[in-house]
């Protein structure tokens, strides 16, 4: 059956072995993030490789089952297969992820930053509450999170936050999140219990390779800041301007990092985040310049909702991109997402 050359599990077979070979390398804990990237592509190609020949071999299995059935009717059996189709439906489903993330950045790590829309306390408690549901997405996808800087609110919530993904395919899965998601509820903090709308944006930059960044950043063209570093809820973490602001005058890009101790960790940190950005930025231009070329319609509308997140007066979460839907909400701010990335990596949204 075609089934294996669609997956391709002759690359990824080969792909493993490589790996492996690097990995018996004398040197290879001489750069740990390097050698952890290596460990994680390898465990990642392992487990898909499992999962790719377990459910060919199931698939299998019921395709001989049914040759039998066809000859020797047995309702027992014929209710085991019925029982396994909606399963190998759903193994199938996730395989095909490796066919959707074909982007030529969609493996790498990437930056997601959260920032609350007008509306004061609200607006902040929503961005906090998406915080959380994309460190739980994480988490359910063994992804890693690598905080970077957290302003919380006055009153509640946060006044913004970043942090890598780091995991293969991090960018590839949540690059689609990008845009501003709404919020419409019962206010907790409103004593007369009126329904209010909240907006928080969501910004993606995939995290480029250094090989991949050819940018100059001219001294001329950029202020570094340094400030003591401050946790959740403004509580004291270093006694030290260990944290680190760049700010980049052509570009009007601002990074901050605060998660080390050590202020030149941080500013390596901001610099590797600010040479993505800018090359991110030259990668959308030059797609931009090309779409022209061609002839199709540029126009962005950052004032629109991607996604919809309603609590009153019924429950439902509404991608207005794919139409994707699902009543239970609380699930979804449990980050319960995988169907929303799904269905945008299908219709190659973003």
């Amino acid at each position: 059956m075609g089934f294996g050359g669609l997956f391709d599990p002759d690359n990824k077979k080969k792909r493993i072995e490589h790996l492996e070979s690097e990995i018996n390398k004398p040197n290879f804990w001489n750069d740990k993030k390097d050698s952890e990237k290596i460990l994680n592509e390898l465990n990642f190609l392992k487990n898909k490789l499992f999962k790719l020949e377990k459910l060919k071999t199931n698939i299998e299995s019921n395709i001989e089952i049914l040759i039998m059935l066809k000859e020797n009717m047995d309702l027992e059996m014929k209710k085991i297969v019925e029982l396994d189709i909606p399963k190998i439906t759903d193994d199938l489903n996730i395989i095909e992820l490796d066919l959707l993330l074909n982007g030529p950045y969609d493996s790498c790590d990437c930056l997601l930053e959260i920032h609350p829309g007008a509306g004061g306390t609200e607006s902040c408690d929503w961005a906090l509450m998406l915080y959380r549901m994309y460190k739980r997405w994480c988490e359910k996808n063994n992804k890693k999170i690598e905080l970077l800087d957290y302003q919380g609110g006055e009153e509640a919530g946060i006044k913004s936050v970043s942090f890598i993904v780091h995991g293969l395919n991090s960018y590839g899965y949540l690059k689609n999140e990008k845009g501003v998601h709404r919020l419409i509820r019962i206010s907790p903090f409103d004593s007369n219990k009126r329904r209010h709308t909240s907006f928080a944006s969501i910004d993606i930059t995939p995290l480029y390779n250094d090989e991949n960044i050819d940018i100059e950043i001219k001294d001329t063209d950029i202020r570094i800041d340094t400030y003591c570093a401050s946790g959740h809820g403004g509580q004291g973490v270093n006694t030290t301007p260990s944290a680190v602001r760049i700010t980049h005058f052509p570009s009007n890009i601002v990074v901050t990092c605060q998660n080390e101790r050590s202020q030149i960790r941080n500013k390596e940190t901001c610099m590797k985040i600010l040479k993505s950005k800018l090359y991110d930025l030259e990668v959308k231009k030059r797609e931009e310049k090309l779409k022209k070329i061609k002839g199709e319609n540029t126009q962005i509308n950052f004032g629109s909702q991607i996604r919809t997140y309603t609590m009153c007066p019924y429950t439902l979460v509404k991608d207005h991109r794919t139409n994707t839907e699902n009543t239970n909400i609380d699930k979804v701010l449990d980050g319960d997402i995988d169907k929303f990335i799904f269905d945008n990596l299908k219709m190659g949204v973003g």
